[in-house]
């Protein structure tokens, strides 16, 4: 899993990914810190957490279009399925590298703590929480990600599928509120990426939350499993 995991890193630095991936999410963080929290001239930052929900959504799948698409586009699949690798191994080495990456993204909320440090009082426990929620967030929508990048070899679609996937993750409370049937509703509200993901931004630090993004992030690794070991003995 290490050599898949540092040919990974390296990969994104290299096709420059990491780069856009970073200006992006450092350009939009920054204007959500400057006119959410410095503008209201607040240390609470859960509305700029809140904001970034959308920006993540749509910046991930650039962050897992080429993970697997890639390697299916160049066909070294089959060299990577054929190597003395388990198939785990492969799967968890491309992932924790996307999750580096999204993590060391993340971190820069730190710089804006270190910024309301000098201005005003940080709550660091607040702070804290929708960073942990926010990383849990993004584990999860990785693991989505790299597993529809699994199932094509065209970057393009896989990120656009991406987005689409996580759009309806995302719309899923406003889809259930438009069932008739109360059990389906609720089943379909239970599992809302959004109203979870809101509980941290509002200083609700839930334990069931945190077990259902890290259940989703399992079942989407392993569903790549799954289509990696069906192509290598298809």
């Amino acid at each position: 899993m290490g050599a898949i995991y540092r040919r990974e890193m390296q990969a994104f630095f290299i096709s420059g990914i990491a780069y856009v991936f970073l200006a992006v999410f450092f350009l939009f963080s920054g204007i959500f810190f400057f006119n959410g929290v410095l503008g209201m001239g607040t240390s609470e930052v859960s509305a700029m957490f809140s904001s970034m929900f959308i920006i993540v959504l749509f910046l991930i799948p650039i962050l897992t279009m080429k993970l697997m698409s890639e390697e299916k586009k160049n066909r070294t699949d089959q060299g990577l399925l054929t190597a003395p690798v388990g198939l785990w191994s492969i799967v968890l080495g491309k992932y924790f590298a996307a999750l580096t990456l999204f993590a060391i993204a993340e971190a820069i909320v730190f710089i804006y703590a270190l910024i309301l440090g000098y201005l005003g009082n940080v709550i660091w426990s607040t702070l804290i929480g929708n960073y942990i929620a926010m990383l849990f967030l993004g584990a999860a929508f990785i693991a989505v990600g790299l597993f529809i990048s699994s199932l094509t070899e065209n970057q393009m679609a896989a990120a656009v599928a991406s987005m689409l996937a996580l759009f309806m993750l995302y719309l899923m409370d406003s889809l259930a509120r438009n069932v008739k049937n109360a059990t389906v509703s609720k089943i379909m509200t239970s599992l809302s990426f959004y109203s979870r993901y809101l509980e941290f931004t509002r200083g609700v630090f839930s334990l069931s939350s945190i077990v259902f993004f890290v259940s989703a992030a399992f079942l989407f690794n392993f569903l790549t499993v799954r289509v990696l070991d069906k192509r290598r003995w298809g």
